[in-house]
């Protein structure tokens, strides 16, 4: 028995090998099921499937796989796949990722096997700062850039003392340690701050502290599912208006989540908005042909990721990493996510940015009317200047 077990290990085996030297093979690591699969999950293998069909579907004159798997927001799962797809599937590239600590090991993992790896929902800033590698490169937002720009603009309107609610792991971390620079350069003050864990269902403990700490400004240092069983208990505990609720993290998925009853009036950062002209809503509905519901910025990220991944390949000639990520650096991105992106040598793309605020039920008058743009945010005053968190890769 245990000899044909081996024997049928390694015909599965060589018939994996084989099917990858058919193929072109990139995955598409997240949370699929968990609290963070609404804003990222299957809509955002949906971007991918949509960015490889509009490439063409073939690159180097082989057709393109794409591989798909949920790591749970555990390390040990996410670098466990990696290090399958990249040692024995031979996958190239791999994108998204969503939780930032998953993001911070498959970073390294992926300079060690020398593959890429592309982020289009893991906000760490540690990402293109201390731990960049020149075998990354964060397509989306960072907590830097969500966050410093909110923390100013509170600080402005003299709403200055602050209270963080903040996830107990690597991105509330980096999310509220970003959030207290910007604040104590601005001249604010901190009250205090408490860290909940992954997935909680009860804040009510975090929300009286928040209350007693007598803080202008409560902020959610949380995303996803979390973010939205905080707002709706805040809503309960009636901490608005006599504190106003900065939520740095926030996506259209959370607020179509949350209600317009309950997200009005909340203020953030956003790459991309789906309304924001014809050709942002012609494509958005063609998501919602396919899904029922329109994409967030992290979805249309990654869609811009894999295509401009793909049209780096091809233009290179080769899936060599070196050249690629060489020919993706070249480029200028200019498509349905951004008319004018670049990559910086550290890894961070720039771009454009909105400061957004949610509509009353009042304000929308169809269905998806979320958001209103409040400013754009050039891309040098949306992103931290290089070389300003560590990253010695285009530091001045």
């Amino acid at each position: 028995m245990r000899v044909l077990v081996i024997c049928l290990l390694a015909t599965l085996g060589a018939a994996m090998s084989a099917r990858a030297a058919d193929s072109f093979l990139i995955g598409v690591m997240n949370d699929e099921s968990g609290p963070y699969a609404d804003l990222a999950g299957p809509g955002s293998v949906e971007m991918a499937r949509m960015a490889i069909e509009d490439f063409g579907g073939a690159v180097l004159g082989k057709p393109i796989e794409l591989l798909v798997a949920d790591h749970q927001n555990k390390v040990d799962v996410g670098l466990a796949i990696a290090r399958q797809w990249y040692d024995e599937r031979n996958a190239r590239g791999i994108f998204d990722i969503t939780n930032s600590g998953v993001a911070l090991a498959i970073q390294a993992l992926a300079k060690e096997r020398n593959r890429l790896v592309i982020f289009d929902s893991a906000s760490s800033s540690d990402l293109t700062g201390k731990a960049c590698s020149p075998n990354g490169i964060q397509w989306n937002a960072d907590n830097w850039s969500n966050g410093v720009a909110l923390m100013r603009l509170l600080i402005q309107q003299k709403l200055d003392s602050f209270f963080f609610i903040t996830a107990d792991y690597a991105f509330g971390a980096s999310l509220e340690a970003d959030a207290r620079d910007a604040i104590a350069k601005a001249g604010g003050t901190v009250a205090g701050s408490v860290r909940s864990p992954l997935n909680t269902a009860d804040f009510s403990s975090y929300l009286l502290a928040a209350q007693a700490s007598g803080a202008k400004v409560v902020v959610f240092a949380i995303t996803g599912a979390d973010l939205s069983n905080a707002l709706k208990q805040a809503s309960e505990f009636h901490l608005a208006p006599a504190q106003y609720l900065a939520t740095p993290i926030t996506y259209l998925s959370d607020v179509n989540a949350l209600g317009l009853d309950v997200a009005h009036d909340l203020t953030f950062m956003q790459s991309w908005y789906w309304d924001l002209n014809d050709d942002t809503r012609a494509f958005a509905k063609r998501f919602f042909a396919l899904r029922g519901r329109m994409p967030n910025d992290n979805q249309v990220a990654l869609y811009s990721a894999v295509r401009h991944y793909l049209e780096a390949v091809a233009k290179a000639g080769t899936d060599d990493t070196g050249a690629v990520a060489e020919a993706m650096r070249a480029a200028p991105i200019h498509d349905v996510f951004t008319e004018h992106g670049i990559i910086r040598p550290d890894g961070r793309v720039l771009y454009d940015r909105y400061l957004m605020k949610v509509k009353s039920p009042d304000q929308s008058k169809y269905p998806w009317d979320y958001l209103t743009v409040v400013a754009k945010i050039p891309a040098a005053e949306a992103f931290r200047p290089p070389g300003a968190a560590g990253c010695p890769l285009g530091a001045p």
